[in-house]
């Protein structure tokens, strides 16, 4: 056996640890392993291909494997869960930069390309441009850096139809002559940036959960293009598995929200507030003390806890953990109910949840809940808004009808823990708060559910 042929195998295994990587990714209880399972994936492929390459020197790639483990861990460590969306957008967009510089370098240093060679780079350019710019945008987003609404302007889709029309004349006018199309093969560079940008800051800052997972799905694409680039089968197949599971969980995202993508990524959803025929919210909130909810917790022999991205905010996860433990040890059946797009990114919830060792038969998804909700004798809701939001179900002018949500307001009492009266990221008001059988815990969210932890504990 020569040495291509056990590189081929090498490659065969990593494929093979990816898929399984994957399969482990799709569940809480096997995350862990999954992401190891891939990661080692990633680590045998990378040693197989430096090995392959007949490489003179690993100085620099040695200097850089030292950089990027030192940042990783770092990142790792310092970057809080609510800090975390936004470190998946980062991520996404080195991804894209990563395969656009690779099209680039793999140009420069042979230009009389074949036509396919050419549309490979090309491909890895534009794509890679385009997630590049689009995550710093998503970043952004997420970090308040940006508006979260959407930023749109007059004629914005002409626009943007007449720079992807541009793009496509320039790309076939490279792929034409690619060894005399260098300066074609800048503007590309920089029109598929533009594009990157003018493609995220239309979409309001309640869909970056989808935004996050359609770039990702770019990414991966990205990454799969550059190996046709570098002739690497092991990376158009690592690319296309991230390309394929990112636009999947894109789709899933899309389905939780009863939304197409088209309609995530044009309708400027979050620059409106509901309609003018909206139903009208009557009644009247219902404030109580950490004491009285205290004593309706207390009484409660079953529990749903629907966490939220306030959760994460106020890094509340482990005191409701301690909450749940005290729940149980009263008799409380106690489960978590967890909404597709609860949060800033998918599975942020799970994520969240899994840090402060919450079980994992304790994690709930939507349509498991919701048919029994009404047996439910508390919900108990912290720092959601939109995803139990029932203008969904009850208010055809909102801008939100039609969305699945947890149907909180049907348990016999609702206990929501918010800091103030305002909307959620989808910038619309809730009618919940104003539910006969709901009360309102103001406060921090950390503060309140360790005030009810203190009462537990003096009982």
């Amino acid at each position: 056996m020569n040495i291509e042929q056990l590189i081929d195998l090498v490659y065969i295994l990593s494929a093979a640890l990816f898929i399984f990587g994957l399969k482990w990714m799709g569940h809480p209880r096997t995350a862990r392993k999954g992401n190891l399972t891939s990661s080692l994936g990633m680590l045998i492929a990378i040693i197989a291909t430096l090995f392959s390459q007949g490489i003179v020197s690993y100085k620099f790639i040695v200097i850089g494997l030292l950089i990027g483990s030192v940042v990783g861990i770092v990142a790792a460590r310092l970057v809080g869960m609510t800090s975390m969306p936004e470190m998946v957008a980062v991520l996404n967009g080195f991804g894209g930069i990563s395969s656009l510089l690779v099209g680039v370098v793999a140009y420069l240093v042979n230009k009389n390309l074949d036509t396919f060679s050419a549309v490979t780079v090309i491909l890895s350019v534009i794509i890679g441009g385009v997630t590049f710019t689009g995550s710093i945008i998503a970043w952004g987003k997420l970090k308040e850096v940006i508006t979260g609404r959407p930023i749109q302007f007059f004629g914005q889709q002409f626009v943007n139809a007449a720079i992807l029309i541009g793009i496509l004349i320039l790309a076939v006018m490279y792929s034409m002559n690619p060894a005399a199309s260098t300066n074609y093969l800048w503007a590309i560079i920089l029109i598929s940036f533009l594009i990157g940008v003018m493609s995220v800051i239309p979409i309001g800052g309640a869909d970056m959960p989808v935004v996050i997972s359609l770039l990702n799905s770019y990414s991966g694409i990205a990454a799969c293009a550059a190996g046709f680039v570098m002739n690497n089968t092991l990376l158009i197949v690592a690319g296309s598995l991230v390309g394929a599971s990112g636009i999947i969980l894109t789709n899933l995202m899309c389905k939780a929200m009863n939304r197409s993508l088209s309609n995530v990524l044009f309708s400027g959803f979050g620059s409106v507030v509901a309609g003018k025929n909206s139903a009208k919210i009557e009644g009247e909130v219902k404030p109580m003390s950490v004491e009285d909810a205290y004593y309706v917790l207390e009484a409660a022999s079953s529990v749903l806890i629907v966490p939220g991205y306030g959760l994460a905010v106020a890094q509340a996860q482990h005191a409701v953990r301690e909450l749940a433990d005290f729940l149980e040890e009263n008799g409380c059946e106690v489960g978590f109910a967890i909404h597709p797009v609860a949060g800033r990114m998918p599975g942020h919830m799970n994520v969240l949840l899994a840090e402060a060792s919450v079980p994992y038969e304790q994690l709930k998804e939507m349509d498991e809940v919701n048919p029994t909700i009404e047996t439910a004798d508390v919900c108990l809701v912290i720092g959601a808004n939109d995803v139990v939001n029932p203008a969904a179900r009850e208010d055809k002018e909102s801008p939100i009808y039609g969305m699945p949500i947890i149907n909180v307001d049907q348990a016999r009492t609702v206990i929501v823990l918010k800091r103030s009266m305002g909307a959620g990221f989808a910038g619309i008001q809730n009618p919940l708060f104003f539910k006969n059988n709901t009360r309102m815990l103001f406060g921090d969210a950390k503060g309140s559910v360790q005030g009810l932890v203190a009462e537990f504990k003096s009982d």
